[in-house]
């Protein structure tokens, strides 16, 4: 499962740099900001007029696959990390607690001092010299 993880973070991380990459070539509303600095007229030579929304078909498809591979990869570590079983053990661990506590009493309405359980010994005066 290490080498999958591992495969899925290689291809997360190019995602990544695709998607930041379609982010920053979109042609902006304004014509100028970071999509002019960053070469978006050289999109529309290159692709034609339209490339506009074909930018944003692939941006969407792009960001889409970034959020499933997320995910895949957070349910994966929590596969591999075991964490299912810790969430087990915790369980049969509260369980087991109940089952050694004590009962308690039946409840009354009334509310009874508790009775001293220490027993520490009254301290005695030395003898004098």
């Amino acid at each position: 499962m290490g080498i999958l993880i591992g495969l899925l973070s290689f291809v997360l991380v190019i995602v990544c740099l695709l998607l930041a990459l379609l982010v920053l070539i979109q042609l902006p509303k304004k014509e100028a900001g970071m999509g002019m600095a960053f070469g978006s007229g050289a999109v529309d030579t290159l692709l034609g007029a339209g490339a506009g929304s074909a930018l944003t078909t692939i941006t969407k498809w792009t960001g889409g696959i970034f959020l499933g591979l997320c995910i895949l990869l957070a349910w994966l570590g929590n596969m591999k990390s075991g964490s299912g079983s810790a969430a087990k053990a915790v369980r049969e661990a509260v369980s087991r607690s109940e089952a050694t506590a004590p009962a308690a009493p039946a409840a009354s309405g009334l509310i009874t001092p508790a009775a001293p359980t220490s027993a520490v010994p009254a301290a005695t005066p030395a003898p004098a010299k």
